[in-house]
């Protein structure tokens, strides 16, 4: 990629792009969260929790000092809750230092849950400095254009792409850089054989489309196979009341809330056996549902059962449908299983 690639690129992204509400300014706490929030996730998706949790806490110090409960339940469904938990962290050394974002991508680097892409799409946007923020988006860009087969989720080929791309970034226009690539990548060209070649600014110059081998990248490292978990979820329901329980504060999903479950598939009788040892007292259960939800490294094979019960062991905490709604984080694994939910 050339100098003269950038400078047609940055003439595209100038004469249209998405009107995407964390664009509208450069403040560090707006690019930095849309960052957090986009990682792993679809804009569209993204939207409405940015607007809700700045709606919440519209500055960092709001962050840094809000209930974890609060941060959790902002959060719901957004899914990779290790994220906030991270964010907040971050947040709070930012509100130490007077609110004041580190301007460096170095000192970025440091803030829990910044990894080398987003510090460097906030020290570009926010502090227009040559730092380029390489995700798939731009890795798939450079793949295409370079006809480059090399293994794009291989860390050491990320590092290397973002070092060819730094001297292409000039000063007044960084931010502008960074923004581009990932418009370029995340409209136009498109993953699983739906580029819109036709639309690209740099069609002319790109390697794979004169060799007609776009489909061809980018070239990955094969993925770890998932390991798949058989879980029973029990929905125990007493009136109203639905029972849930925190989860452990490390590990997967940790410190939301969940329905209780134990490992394997359990037959009906046997949930209503462990229910009768929880001392719930269960009736006959209601529904038999099974589903399955996917991690990044781990398959939850479910099977949900909901069982009216006689009696509210303290052993789990017993939620109205409004506390469920309004304060208990409850993950999107588990709250697909309650019908209306």
């Amino acid at each position: 990629m050339k100098q003269s690639d950038i400078d047609k690129l940055l003439a595209w992204y100038a004469a249209g792009h998405r009107d995407l509400p964390w664009r509208r300014d450069r403040e560090p706490y707006h690019v930095w969260l849309s960052e957090i929030m986009l990682q792993q996730t679809r804009v569209e998706a993204v939207r409405g929790y940015y607007a809700r949790f700045l709606s919440a806490l519209p500055r960092v110090e709001d962050f840094a000092n809000a209930p974890e409960e609060l941060c959790r339940k902002l959060w719901e469904g957004l899914g990779y809750y290790s994220r906030v938990r991270n964010a907040q962290k971050a947040a709070k050394l930012v509100a130490e230092n007077s609110g004041r974002f580190p301007e460096s991508f170095d000192e970025l680097r440091k803030l829990p849950g910044v990894g080398d892409y987003t510090a460097g799409a906030i020290a570009s946007i926010c502090f227009e400095l040559p730092t380029p923020a390489v995700d798939g988006n731009v890795l798939r860009v450079w793949a295409r254009t370079e006809a480059d087969g090399r293994a794009m989720n291989d860390p050491k080929i990320k590092k290397e792409i973002a070092d060819a791309l730094r001297p292409l970034y000039q000063k007044g226009s960084c931010g502008d850089t960074t923004q581009a690539l990932m418009e370029l990548g995340a409209t136009v060209c498109l993953p699983t054989g739906a580029p819109k070649c036709e639309r690209c600014p740099l069609r002319e110059t790109c390697r794979a489309y004169a060799e007609g081998t776009i489909a061809e990248y980018p070239a990955r490292k094969p993925k770890k196979e998932r390991r798949i978990e058989e879980i029973t979820v029990f929905l125990l329901r007493c009136g109203d009341l639905i029972a849930l329980r925190k989860r452990p504060a490390t590990g997967l999903l940790a410190g939301l809330w969940e329905y209780p479950n134990v490992p394997g598939m359990l037959t009906v009788e046997a949930a209503l056996r462990q229910a009768e040892d929880w001392g719930a007292h269960p009736t006959a259960p209601e529904t038999v549902a099974e589903a399955t939800h996917i991690f990044t490294h781990v398959e939850w094979k479910m099977r949900a059962v909901t069982i009216h019960c006689r009696s509210t062991p303290g052993r789990f905490t017993w939620a109205t449908p409004e506390e469920r709604e309004q304060k208990y984080a409850v993950p999107t694994a588990f709250r697909k299983l309650l019908p209306n939910e």
